[in-house]
């Protein structure tokens, strides 16, 4: 099928490529010299309409003689040209707009309002529902990586990681049924469990646009449930462009915190024919966080084990470096040839030491505790510096080209990308003093429960005995290899036909290794110790955490090598069963065709087929029988299906300032390569089990989507939209404390499964405008809804990581020098993890941010800019069952920066 396909695309190559036909191309940009995406370029008496790309450029095929090209975009005076084109003949025409100017001479378009326009005006011209932020846009927030961006998009609410946003929520759906690409091709994940992006690994400062198109056309992945996410890098400069930014500023959640920013972006076209940008940055920051837990037991054990099983005071001590590069290539061969490259890297290294005070072993009728005290860290050498070291890599590399026979354009491009996270000599080091006498179980405000502790016996150095000291060694890396094609023909004036295929070869591995150190060490108070008690803690002074012993003791014991007996060179626990690897491969073919009915309407129509291979290989294990890496029993498995995926579109222009979008879609989400490996992991003593899932289907969704739209005619959006979607085959976490295993009852087992069906239903609400000249309001609201069918155990759940409540407000103030800003976002509660009773489901809590920016232009090159973060100390929250009853509890305190940026 493949081969017939390549053929008959062939044929029409050679075919083709000898025609004459007229073609007129150009570029639209600003008086600054910047392209302008979603410009309108409409020519007469031909009748021909288009829509320059990201990169301000149009081609018209097929046009001939007089023509008057007409040039409108939102916010910028309209441009019309005469041009006059023979048969077989390619001109040029480029057009420069100006900012419009209203009838109270105010002018509309300013330096914060031009980020805005282009959003919109792209926006306005995509056929699918979209919201586009333009680089302009992005440099107006106080938001480091791509992650907090994204999240004052309507419909889109992040989940965080150390107070950064990491993984992103669209639509009320979690992370694993969204999808993210860069400049089209999905990013590879660094994590080992699931398919998610981190986010927060991506500088904002690298990206030039970002699309979130919350309906697919078929020419698109359609791995994307919720929406897919596309980050587009900068490239085809119009001329010689540099810019520096730099920044410092601070975190006070630890005295010694601090943050830095270095950003430069050069870009030039040294010719008519060649351009090339290059961007890096560097970030770092200092930090910290403070961290309560708790793990509430089962009421029927409230009488004998008390209300908490476990309570955890943790102290983070954390810092992050961020170091990106990209560089991309653009060469015209001629008109009718032109190629690319692309390329991106970026590395984000993760310092962490963590000290964690846990309680447990609750006896009431004693009134004793066992508490545990773990020092968290790595080896003492120069890249761990005794801290937990993770190291996240994402780099991707695309060559392509955009080509045009005659009528038929095509255009294909070649990637690969690799994303790898290594945590090398992490170590554990964990001391423990049992029977430790307490007067009170403190309950009577659940969201800050508390021992009370009988004595000094809790911080009493001498009786914490050594337990054993753990060291880790994990890599997880993915790697993609993909190519596509696509081929685009017109059939009449302003209508086409596109068809295109793309196959991507992917594989994923996950390999930890631990060891253990049982004996060698003294009590705690015979090793060098430090009090990491906080008086001004930000959960609350009476979480102390007394004595730990110091990660630079930790980091200098002599662990792999030594000869003492008591290190085990190899530990079997239940990462034993989390080590896997993964192969899979997708091709994708799709037919669709863009018919422009009359002067107003426009529709897609067309299909996608997907084919998916995946083969995986696992281990079984028990901890209680296994103690050898060759006692591990070895699993393999693998699945191959399609779907076909139709998709309809429609666009109405009502007027210049009215479009309707209605889209019926379906699309898909691909179960995450670990949650398909037919693992097991087993504890026979205690009848615990967790199982993988070869049987997982990928879950399937049809999406009803309209959008009313109404543009302002100065800079302004009023639009309501609606979506719907069916989700066949959607995944849950199953628990059950009655399983059979091996033949023996009452095992308590947790496995991924397919529900029959869920529903999700929404609304969204965007308006922004500008208002007494100088300010300017920009809000969202989104609600959503839903409802699940046929989960084993539970009846009429809501789906997890539906989030019924999101909103974004920001009121911006901006004269010719002068701009501030104030921003407010919120997202409701949702259920983060589903259990097999409602009294242990897991909800990751409301949160909102309130941040704050500002800048002053000193002159035209140069910019002074302040911003702070988190104004309200927003810690993040989980609970169990009720929102008064908290699970975790972790808080990050307030960030600000001050900076200068300078343009050559």
């Amino acid at each position: 099928m493949k081969n017939f396909i390549l053929s008959i695309v062939a044929m029409l190559t050679v075919s083709l490529s000898f025609s004459q036909i007229s073609t007129l191309k150009g570029r639209v940009l600003d008086s600054n010299g910047f392209a302008l995406p979603g410009a309108t370029i409409q020519a007469s008496p031909s009748g021909k309409a288009i829509v320059t790309d990201f990169n301000g450029f149009f081609t018209i095929l097929n046009i001939e003689g007089e023509q008057t090209i007409k040039v409108s975009y939102i916010g910028f005076e309209t441009v019309e040209k005469s041009v006059n084109i023979s048969i077989g003949e390619t001109q040029t025409l480029d057009f420069t707009l100006d900012t419009a100017i209203s009838e109270l001479s105010e002018v509309v378009v300013s330096g914060y309002q031009s980020g805005i326009v282009k959003g919109l005006n792209k926006q306005k011209s995509d056929l699918n529902v979209t919201n586009v932020v333009s680089a302009d846009q992005i440099g107006k927030f106080p938001d480091d990586n791509v992650g907090d961006v994204l999240k004052r998009i309507a419909g889109v609410s992040m989940q965080g990681d150390q107070g950064e946003a990491r993984n992103i929520v669209m639509r009320g759906l979690g992370p694993g049924l969204n999808a993210v690409t860069l400049n089209g091709d999905r990013i590879p994940s660094a994590e080992g469990d699931n398919r998610n992006v981190q986010l927060d690994l991506i500088p904002s400062a690298m990206i030039s646009t970002i699309e979130v198109n919350k309906t697919l056309t078929p020419d698109m992945e359609a791995d994307a449930i919720g929406g897919s996410v596309n980050l587009i890098t900068r490239s085809n400069p119009s001329g010689f462009r540099a810019s520096l930014t730099a920044a410092g500023g601070g975190q006070p959640i630890r005295t010694d915190g601090y943050n830095s920013n270095f950003a430069l972006v050069i870009a030039d076209k040294l010719s008519d024919r060649f351009s090339y940008t290059f961007s890096s940055t560097i970030q770092t920051k200092d930090y910290g966080s403070d961290n309560i837990e708790f793990e509430w037991n089962d009421p029927a054990d409230w009488s004998s084990d008390g209300e908490i099983g476990e309570m955890d005071i943790r102290r983070y001590d954390v810092k992050r470096t961020r170091r990106s590069l990209s560089l991309n290539l653009d060469w015209n061969l001629n008109d009718n040839n032109q190629f690319f490259f692309k390329s991106i890297y970026n590395h984000r290294d993760d310092w962490e030491n963590r000290y964690r005070m846990r309680v447990g072993s609750v006896d009431i009728d004693d009134m004793t505790v066992r508490i545990r005290r773990q020092t968290k860290g790595g080896i003492n050498n120069s890249s761990n510096d005794a801290t937990r070291l993770e190291d996240q890599k994402t780099q991707k590399f695309s060559l392509g080209g955009d080509h045009q026979f005659g009528k038929l354009g095509m255009d294909w491009k070649i990637s690969t990308s690799i994303a790898s996270e290594n945590r090398p000599d992490e170590r554990y080091v964990r001391y423990e003093q049992k029977n430790v006498p307490i007067s009170d179980l403190d309950v009577s405000n659940p969201e800050f429960p508390s021992f009370v502790y009988v004595g000094n016996d809790w911080t009493n150095q001498s009786k914490f005995e050594y337990k054993k000291t753990e060291e880790a060694f994990k890599t997880t890396e993915e790697d993609n290899t993909s190519f596509s094609i696509n081929f685009n023909l017109p059939y009449s004036v302003n209508d086409k036909f596109k068809f295109g295929l793309k196959h991507k070869d992917k594989s994923k591995m996950r390999n930890d290794v631990w060891h253990e150190y049982d004996n060698g060490l003294p009590n705690m108070d015979g090793v060098s110790n430090f009090d990491a008690s906080i008086t001004s803690y930000e959960a609350g002074k009476k979480y102390q955490s007394g004595m730990f012993m110091t990660a630079e003791a930790l980091g200098n014991l002599k662990l792999i090598g030594t000869s003492d007996p008591n290190f085990d060179s190899y530990v079997m626990d239940e990462f034993a069963a989390g080590n896997y690897d993964a192969d899979e491969q997708v091709t994708a073919f799709y037919a669709m065709i863009e018919d422009k009915i009359g002067d107003n309407l426009t529709l897609i129509a067309g299909a996608r087929v997907e084919s998916t291979k995946i083969d995986y290989t696992g281990y079984k294990f028990d901890e209680e029988t296994m103690d050898t890496p060759a006692d591990l029993g070895i699993v393999t498995g693998g699945s191959d299906y399609s779907n076909v995926l139709p998709n309809l579109t429609l666009q109405w222009d009502l007027n210049d300032k009215w479009n309707l979008n209605l889209a019926l879609t379906q699309s898909l989400a691909r179960p995450a390569y670990y949650d398909l490996v037919p693992y097991e992991y087993s504890n026979s003593d205690d009848q615990e089990l967790a199982l993988g899932n070869p049987d997982l289907e990928a879950s399937l969704s049809t999406n009803i989507d309209a959008m009313v739209e109404y543009y302002f005619k100065g800079v302004g959006l009023l639009s309501l939209g609606y979506f719907n979607k069916n989700i066949e085959d959607w995944i849950y976490q199953y628990s059950t404390n009655d399983y059979i295993y091996n033949g023996v009852a009452g095992y308590e087992m947790q496995q991924l499964r397919n529900g029959e069906e869920a529903t999700v239903n929404g609304i969204e609400l965007t308006y922004q405008t500008k208002f007494l000249e100088n300010f300017t309001f920009m809000g969202n609201y989104t609600i959503t809804d839903s409802s699940t069918d046929k989960v084993e155990g539970r009846d009429d759940v809501p789906l997890v990581g539906q989030v019924d409540n999101m909103y974004n407000l920001s009121l911006a103030y901006e004269t010719e020098k002068f701009f501030i800003r104030g921003s407010y976002n919120f997202a409701d509660a949702s259920l983060d993890e589903l259990s097999d009773k409602a009294f242990e489901d897991r909800y990751y809590d409301e949160q909102s941010f309130l941040d704050v920016n500002a800048n002053y232009r000193v002159n035209d090159k140069l910019s002074i800019f302040a911003e702070g973060k988190n104004l309200t100390n927003q810690p993040l929250r989980y609970y169990q069952g009720i929102s008064t009853r908290t699970m975790q509890l972790e808080y990050y305190d307030i960030s600000w920066n001050i900076g200068l940026k300078y343009d050559f």
